[in-house]
Parts: C-alpha cells; structure tokens; sequence
C-alpha cells in the first residue's frame, strides 16, 4: 500500500476483527430500548426450517435493528429526509486508518461543548484526549488517513453485550473533537461506542452532522460537504492490539438503508524495504 509518500506492506495472515458477532437469542449489545435481535424458524405449510424440529433444513427469519443490535456502519441517510444508502458508499478495498486508544474526561470540567449541552456526570471524548491519543500515529501518516478508530477506555468485554441504556450515560463526541476528525479529512470514523452523539440528545445528532458536513438540524442531504462519509459503532477493539497505522477492510453488508451490519477488518502493516 502507497501511504503518505512509503511504501507498505500489509500483514494479510494478520487480521483482527473489530465487529461484534450477533447472536440473536444470546448475549448482545442492546441500544436505545431496542429490542434484541432475534431468529425464528421459517414456518410455511408442512415445512419447518429447524432440522431439530424434524425439519429437512434449517432456515430462519431474523430480526434485527440494525442501529441498536450491534456493529454497524451508517451514512449521511440517517438523518436526511433522501433515503441514502450506506452500501453505495464509495470505499477502497483497504483504507489507511489510525488505532487510538481515548480517555474520555468529565465534560463539565473540559471547556468543550456538545448540542444540547452536557449534563452533569456525562464525559466526553474530546479533541484535547483526541489530539493526545493520535501521537501514537506517525506525523506523516496522520495527515493522510482515511479512516480512524477510537477505542474508548475502560476497554472491558462487557462492551460486547451492555445494555448501553443502563446508567451511566456512555461517553460521546464534543463537537470540538468531531471538528479535528474532519479537519484530518478522516472519512470514515469507528467507534466502540453506541452513537458519537449522546445517547438522549434531544434528537439533534450535532456530531453527526458535523462530521458529514452539515449546518445544524438540517435534513437535506444536498446540503453536506461530506456525504460520502461513513460512522461504525458499536465496535470492540481487542486490549492487546497497538494503536498505530493500520489498514482497514470495511466491509458492509449489500443493504439498501441508512444504515448496514457491518465487519471492520484491521490489518497490521510494516515498511516495505
């Protein structure tokens, strides 16, 4: 891979999945009072698609919310009135991106903002622990990312099936840390969190908007400067992996909405000599 003036070459024998797997019935990360994925034999005529049921084969009908029951990679269409969807998102097979590892800090106390603004005992991911995390990427790679990863500290399992409505509110974005992703020309932004914005935010998606270029409140898609651009939540990002450059391999899964499941694949690299 050509990077910011080198030459890369990727661990392809190295993959580290960053997507949740989803087992509809089983442990799961839950979001928003959605309910939780589920699946359920087909059931059509004499046919029963679970072979423990006498079936001859298995074949199941699933349901799932797509925001709320896992990883997932969303686009402009979340918040425009045009139905957009994410999967024409115009992507290259593998992405240089950033791994960062973010404290996030107690917002009344950091002197950045949020729409609405915080409550009392929400903390922030804020461009100060944003700027400070990304010296763990080279300078010169910095300015030529694609994508960027955020893995939010405490980094625990229980990540991969919280119930992210119970207290305490996760962290979220402040707006000023979403103006120095953009100002980065990061294009695609991962998160281990359910939503960059807070969870109960009035319905204004600020950070969303910020990061796909459009004036608050705005529902119009003609009105972004960056429609092209993708958030991933609900992500798990292992300990023991480094922050540093990668390359990334997101995949999403060919649906036409606002938002698809999604598995973000990184890839270690190393000079090519």
């Amino acid at each position: 891979m050509e990077h910011a003036g080198r030459r890369l070459r990727i661990l392809g024998d190295r993959p580290v999945s960053l997507a949740i797997p989803l087992s509809p019935g089983g442990p799961q990360p839950g979001h928003f009072h959605a309910p939780p994925a589920d699946a359920t034999p087909l059931s059509a005529g004499s046919f029963v698609g679970d072979t423990r049921a006498g079936g001859s084969c298995n074949c199941e009908t699933v349901t799932v919310v797509t925001h709320c029951n896992g990883t997932h990679t969303e686009g402009i269409g979340h918040v425009t009135l045009d139905r957009v969807p994410v999967h024409g998102a115009a992507m290259a097979p593998l992405l240089p991106a950033g791994l960062v590892t973010v404290t996030p800090e107690d917002a009344a106390r950091s002197g950045e903002t949020a729409d609405p603004p915080p409550a009392e005992g929400d903390t922030m991911i804020t461009a100060r622990v944003l700027e400070a995390a990304l010296c763990a990427v080279p300078d010169s790679a910095r300015r030529a990312l694609a994508a960027l990863v955020v893995r939010s500290l405490p980094n625990d399992p229980e990540k991969t099936r919280r119930d992210w409505m119970a207290p305490p509110i996760p962290p979220y974005f402040s707006l000023q840390a979403m103006e120095r992703i953009v100002a980065l020309g990061v294009r695609h932004l991962l998160t281990d969190l359910p939503s960059v914005d807070r969870i109960l935010d009035q319905g204004r998606l600020a950070a969303h908007r910020k990061f796909w270029g459009l004036p608050a409140g705005s529902q119009d898609a003609g009105e972004a400067s960056r429609p092209e651009a993708t958030i991933t939540e609900m992500i798990f990002v292992p300990g023991d992996l480094p922050d540093g450059l990668y390359a990334l391999s997101l995949q999403l899964a060919p649906w036409a909405l606002d938002a698809a499941p999604s598995r973000p694949v990184l890839y270690p690299v190393e000079p090519d000599a």
